[in-house]
């Protein structure tokens, strides 16, 4: 696998895309997601559409055969297995990346991976909710047991390691405490995988100052940016942190309403030029 050089293993999903000609430069807004990709009809819109990454939720289905499938709690089953999902995507220039709801369904997804995705150089980022955040009430997953998991898997994979959040319209929502970006650094600083840490839109301006000293513990972090689908926030609230932290370190996994002012890389879907 080689050394780790410093601001490459950040960049190698940015690197991808621009081999490809899919992306222009090294701006990480410019990578599109499209989230939730959990069914078969989900998966061939976004195979067909202008997505660089494919996000999807992995856990293992209650009722025989139990197998790894893309579904997101409440639901416990899908149309489409995690096996039939990356055989799809494998001959498509598309990102993978698999959230987590279960340590049980990590290792049989891991064996899949290492199976399915022998061949190819895709972007693969792996997902899990490891740390208690703000506001969160779900169970976070084991992190050692997560990491232990995942450890083997190739280099250029990216770890996407998250808190569980929750986010209430009307009240103060609290931000990213200093205890919890340094718990997160502290789980991350011996990894040897690049780390995004997914932070919660809402969020991002009360916890500036504790996520900009994250980033700067390690040239293998980035952010990446989501958004609950009952979060209130304007794409101006983002746009001051945009202007202040490396581009080529904050990912923007957002609906269209959102990402359109962050900029592009070309038209927005009205078809004004972006211009940020």
């Amino acid at each position: 696998a080689g050394a780790f050089v410093p601001g490459q293993m950040s960049e190698r999903t940015l690197r991808y895309f621009r081999s490809r000609g899919r992306i222009d430069g090294s701006d990480a807004a410019e990578v599109r997601w499209c989230h939730g990709v959990n069914s078969r009809s989900r998966l061939a819109e976004a195979l067909s559409g202008s997505a660089h990454m494919l996000e999807a939720d992995v856990l293992m289905r209650e009722a025989e055969p139990r197998e790894p499938v893309m579904a997101h709690p409440p639901d416990t089953d899908s149309d489409i297995t995690l096996r039939e999902w990356l055989e799809e995507v494998k001959d498509h220039q598309k990102g993978i990346k698999l959230d987590f709801k279960s340590l049980e369904a990590v290792a049989p997804s891991l064996a899949l991976l290492e199976k399915v995705l022998a061949q190819t150089d895709l972007p693969l980022w792996l997902n899990a909710d490891v740390l208690p955040g703000p506001g969160g009430q779900a169970e976070p997953l084991d992190p050692q047991a997560f990491l232990s998991a995942v450890r083997g898997m190739p280099p250029h994979m990216v770890l996407s390691l998250g808190w569980t959040t929750g986010w209430t319209a009307g009240t103060s929502n609290p931000g990213y405490s200093w205890d919890m970006v340094h718990r997160m650094e502290d789980l991350c600083r011996p990894l040897q995988h690049a780390v995004s840490f997914p932070v919660r839109a809402a969020l991002l301006a009360q916890s500036f100052a504790q996520l900009d000293w994250l980033l700067q513990q390690s040239e293998r972090y980035t952010l990446t940016v989501w958004t609950g689908q009952r979060d209130q926030l304007s794409p101006q609230d983002l746009l001051a942190y945009q202007q202040v932290l490396d581009r080529s370190r904050i990912y923007y996994d957002l609906p269209p309403s959102l990402r359109t002012p962050l900029g592009d890389g070309g038209q927005d879907s009205q078809g004004a030029k972006v211009s940020v």
